[in-house]
């Protein structure tokens, strides 16, 4: 899901609740807070020697012990609009940082209007080797 495609459903469905699914079906407490809404550039040379880059926005959630707190689109669209400056485009992807143990970044890879607000389907992130046709990728591995 794009900034775009994020902040239409978010704009679309004022005064609504969140919830944010986990790719294992579980729920992040619907008490968390968005403590910071961030651009992530990643510059790096994959393992071919060639160099690359990523961009994201990450809605950073934290989840603390105040457990009246809730976060609702109208207000979370209003941050994403202090936001849009820093960002500079709204063609980036979103994701999810959450510590839940450790930290992990999420994906957002859907969306549904419930009953009982916005549904945000959580998805996963994976390694890969990017140059498999120069390092040999196969039974010997990678690089």
């Amino acid at each position: 899901m794009t900034v775009k495609e994020f902040c239409q459903a978010i704009d679309s469905n004022p005064d609504a609740k969140m919830h944010w699914m986990l790719p294992d079906k579980s729920f992040v407490p619907a008490h968390y807070h968005i403590t910071e809404v961030g651009k992530v550039q990643k510059d790096f040379v994959d393992c071919g020697g060639t160099v690359r880059s990523t961009k994201a926005c990450v809605l950073q959630v934290w989840v603390a012990n105040d457990v009246d707190h809730r976060l609702e689109t109208t207000k979370l669209a209003s941050i994403m609009r202090i936001a849009s400056p820093l960002l500079l485009s709204d063609d980036l992807p979103v994701e999810v940082e959450y510590e839940e143990g450790v930290i992990s970044q999420y994906p957002i890879g859907g969306m549904e209007v419930t009953p009982s607000g916005l549904l945000f389907y959580l998805g996963t992130k994976h390694t890969a080797c990017l140059a498999p046709e120069k390092c040999k990728v196969g039974d010997t591995g990678c690089c």
